[in-house]
């Protein structure tokens, strides 16, 4: 252990006390209980009117909204009252700084993954859409930059064409590298192809966006700098998805979001597609009920279910921080089961998350339902795919070529255990060693 993080670990602790003092000393023991008392019971029925409000339609709606917007002014009235409100600004800075305190010390030695030195391409060709990502190909000049690096483009002119068939055309024409300026729909399909032809693949960060361009490492701001991977450039060996016979770079996700994503209204109008959806969703009311089963375990009725690309971090409630590593050769697999408000509480709260997630790593998963068919959201498209639904991991199917300077993959925070963090403190002036003189 670094020095550094057993004084990170004692400078987490000492800020916590100090959140305590600070309560106890302004407020006293028995106010600090009432007020502490008061600050939860805000929060618990916020939480709950949240899952109402997503789970109901019309006034029952309406009220549980506003029980939302309601409560945390509730619980600021009374600290006021009690001219209390500074300490709890202040607290909650110190709760923040004694956080960001722990993760420091939590954190390993990154660890990046190998890098492979190979020939440049003589014949790359790639696939652009000049509609993705509000029009960063044309923005950000990609083509003739692309052309000029001596690369040959094709613009996507319309969704009825076969990227899948333009890409094997290109490499019976000669092409030694495919590479995909556009969303991660379209590279997961050309990744597809690169892989099995054995060609390294180029991502260009010109989607939306951009999850697989961000676990690798590339610069999402400027996608033109992802070109330099053709003169100047290394290999990553990464892992594909493959569910049923569909390649993913990201996730498959199942229940609720795909369900809201299958309908033809969410296009024109995400936000009410969604809230008009999820009350049926997320109650089981309409729609599959989902059964999942991975490394011997089999859940249940979950109301989404999220199977990906190697595992994201979990350290916030859906668990879709990032992909600190593309080359572990597990599939991440995540489950949320909620039965009630008081699920949803614990859930978002972060007390409840044992009870409500399944959370796995694993070469393979099934997902079933009593159904002959499941809307499946692949790589952010909606498509629907027969029962039960196979999921595999491909380790290291994929060349991808990246440029040799890249911002690089954020460190992946890691998770408050406070258990291990207290053993870091503690272990740490043990462990000092004497110095003899």
């Amino acid at each position: 252990m670094s020095r550094s993080s057993v004084w990170s670990a004692r400078l987490s602790f000492l800020t916590v006390a100090c959140a305590a003092v600070l309560l106890l000393a302004v407020a006293g023991l028995r106010g600090s209980v009432a007020l502490l008392l008061a600050a939860a019971l805000g929060g618990a029925a916020g939480l709950a009117a949240a899952w109402w409000f997503l789970t109901h339609r019309g006034l029952w709606r309406w009220l549980a909204g506003t029980v939302v917007v309601l409560s945390p002014v509730a619980v600021a009235i009374v600290y006021m009252r009690h001219r209390l409100l500074w300490v709890v600004i202040v607290a909650g800075v110190l709760w923040v700084l004694a956080v960001a305190a722990g993760r420091q010390a939590l954190t390993g030695p990154g660890d990046r993954p190998r890098e492979f030195v190979t020939a440049a391409p003589r014949s790359p060709y790639l696939i652009m859409n000049p509609r993705s990502g509000g029009g960063k190909v044309e923005r950000f000049h990609l083509v003739e930059r692309a052309r000029t690096l001596g690369a040959r483009v094709f613009l996507l002119d319309g969704p009825a064409v076969d990227v899948a068939e333009v890409a094997r055309q290109a490499l019976r024409d000669g092409a030694d590298l495919l590479g995909v300026a556009g969303g991660d729909g379209t590279q997961a399909l050309v990744a597809g192809v690169a892989a099995e032809h054995g060609v390294p693949f180029l991502v260009i960060s010109a989607g939306t966006r951009n999850h697989f361009a961000l676990d690798l490492g590339l610069d999402r701001k400027d996608p033109s700098t992802c070109l330099d991977a053709l003169t100047d450039g290394v290999e990553l060996h990464v892992d594909l998805g493959l569910i049923g016979d569909r390649t993913f770079v990201n996730n498959a996700s199942f229940g609720a979001y795909a369900a809201v994503v299958q309908s033809p209204a969410y296009r024109d109008d995400k936000t009410g597609t969604a809230l008009e959806m999820l009350p049926d969703a997320l109650t089981g009311a309409d729609g599959p009920r989902l059964r999942l089963s991975v490394d011997g375990t089999t859940v249940t009725g979950s109301q989404a279910v999220l199977i990906s690309n190697n595992p994201y971090t979990t350290g916030d409630v859906a668990g879709l921080g990032h992909r600190p590593r593309l080359d572990l050769g597990v599939l991440g697999v995540l489950a949320v089961t909620v039965r009630g408000s008081a699920d949803a509480a614990r859930l978002i709260s972060g007390r409840g998350r044992a009870r409500s997630l399944t959370f796995r790593t694993a070469p393979a998963a099934v997902v079933d339902a009593d159904a002959p068919a499941v809307p499946v959201g692949i790589d952010g498209e909606s498509v629907m795919l027969p029962t039960p639904v196979h999921c595999v991991i491909r380790p290291a199917a994929l060349r991808v070529r990246v440029p040799r300077h890249r911002p690089g993959a954020r460190p992946a925070p890691p998770e408050m255990d406070w258990t291990r963090l207290r053993r870091l403190a503690l272990a740490g002036r043990r462990s000092t060693p004497e110095v003899n003189v």
